[in-house]
């Protein structure tokens, strides 16, 4: 089978799956932890998971890119060790987007949490029901894997989604492209914006890179939103 047609057969048999079987909230609940820990071990010329600590080497940004910036080494670092058994985690139900994220920053700043939700809600959604040369394919579970897996690499844990899906559905070039573009996105190449999903459109690729930006941005909000309310209360 080629690239494109191994992906929607694992597509169709996720949603077979489901609905004959659903996995236990144990189960789910290790799975993510896998998930977690090998993203940690995703590399990108460097690796990045959590948006705690800042600061790497000059020399890893490229002098374009510093003349754009006022602080040439500030970056992504792992506040997470490889071999740790236990990386934190942030329950996305104890501090959702929906629920407290977005009246807090409509409570700060008039209006911006409309704005920002119909720019999250746009992105997530948009879809021309296409994958390659194939039409009106529901791409639902693959939006949901790429959004998911960018939260996760931010410690972010949905208890209702089985992060098996990611797994089977991101193959290893995509999720170091993933990473990079997230973590890294000066580091971002043109080869590795060819490596996966050869054979899809370029408005499907760029559609993948809107989807990483916001799921990054939201993720981000999450943190800083959750630790203002803290504060608050």
């Amino acid at each position: 089978l080629s690239e494109l047609e191994a992906l929607m057969e694992r597509m169709k048999r996720l949603q077979e799956d489901k609905e004959d079987e659903e996995a236990s909230q144990e189960e789910m609940a290790t799975r993510f932890e896998k998930e977690k820990k090998e993203s940690l071990l995703v590399i990108s010329g460097g690796i990045c998971a959590f948006p705690v600590r800042f600061s790497f080497d000059d020399e890893i940004v490229s002098t374009d890119v510093s003349r754009y910036v006022e602080d040439p080494g500030f970056g992504y670092k792992d506040f997470a060790r490889r071999g740790e058994d236990h990386l934190p985690t942030f329950r996305a139900q104890d501090y959702t987007w929906e629920n407290h994220g977005f009246s807090l920053v409509n409570r700060l700043y008039s209006d911006i949490g409309h704005l920002l939700d119909e720019k999250f809600r746009m992105v997530y959604n948009l879809t021309y029901n296409t994958m390659a040369t194939h039409e009106d394919v529901d791409t639902t579970t693959l939006r949901r894997a790429l959004f998911n897996y960018v939260h996760c690499m931010y410690g972010i844990r949905y208890d209702d989604y089985d992060y098996g899906e990611v797994n089977q559905l991101l193959e290893r070039s995509l999720k170091v492209y993933i990473k990079t573009v997230t973590c890294y996105p000066e580091r971002t190449t043109k080869r590795m914006y060819d490596s996966y999903w050869r054979q899809f459109k370029h408005s499907e690729k760029v559609h993948v890179n809107l989807l990483l930006m916001e799921a990054r941005m939201q993720a981000e909000l999450l943190y800083a939103l959750r630790a203002i309310t803290r504060h608050l209360t």
